[in-house]
């Protein structure tokens, strides 16, 4: 996929890939839009620090999927 609106990846960034297994490697959402968010589109985990609930995002790919650009967006826009 070329580098667009919708794409790019930095490969050149030292993290990079930060998630492995996948192919096209979407950067564009490189600090997850939907981190803060309960109706996350992703597969995030949760763990327990302190009597707190916090997200885990490490093995989730959804941002970085070059396919689920128009899904984030929507869910933005709501």
């Amino acid at each position: 996929m070329e580098n667009s609106y919708r794409y790019f990846a930095n490969k050149d960034c030292q993290y990079y890939p930060c998630h492995e297994g996948v192919e096209e490697l979407n950067c564009l959402f490189c600090y997850c839009p939907m981190y803060l968010r309960e109706d996350c589109l992703g597969t995030p985990e949760y763990i327990e620090r302190n009597g707190k609930k916090i997200k885990n995002c490490m093995n989730c790919t959804f941002p970085h999927r070059p396919e689920n650009y128009d899904r984030i967006m929507q869910l933005l826009r709501a």
